[in-house]
């Protein structure tokens, strides 16, 4: 794992310690770390689609590491049925914004 994503996830986890991290708040953070996967594998000298994932390996990461802290106690036997279809979902939409991002950002290159 590249180490920007492991110092990202580290802090991710740190600010969602107190169990107050909201779903909102996991999807900022899961945007800025599809742009800093953006700038870090851009100039890397792999095919685009090594580059797309490493950044959906960091995305799943993230995931991994603090998005049950989103779910309320009162939900969570819910959530450890949906979890993994939820993973696949955020990843799958995490490919799509980061088309949408790249499309927005290389623009005219």
């Amino acid at each position: 794992m590249p180490e920007f994503v492991r110092l990202f996830v580290e802090q991710a986890k740190r600010d969602a310690a107190d169990g107050k991290l909201t779903v909102a708040e996991f999807g900022r953070l899961t945007v800025m770390l599809i742009r800093s996967g953006i700038l870090f594998a851009e100039p890397l000298a792999v095919p685009g689609a090594d580059k797309k994932a490493l950044v959906l390996d960091a995305v799943a990461k993230l995931f991994d590491a603090v998005a049950d802290r989103c779910i309320p106690a009162v939900a969570y036997p819910a959530w450890l049925v949906v979890r993994s279809s939820v993973r696949s979902l955020v990843i799958a939409a995490a490919g799509g914004a980061l088309e949408a991002i790249l499309a927005m950002t290389f623009k005219g290159k």
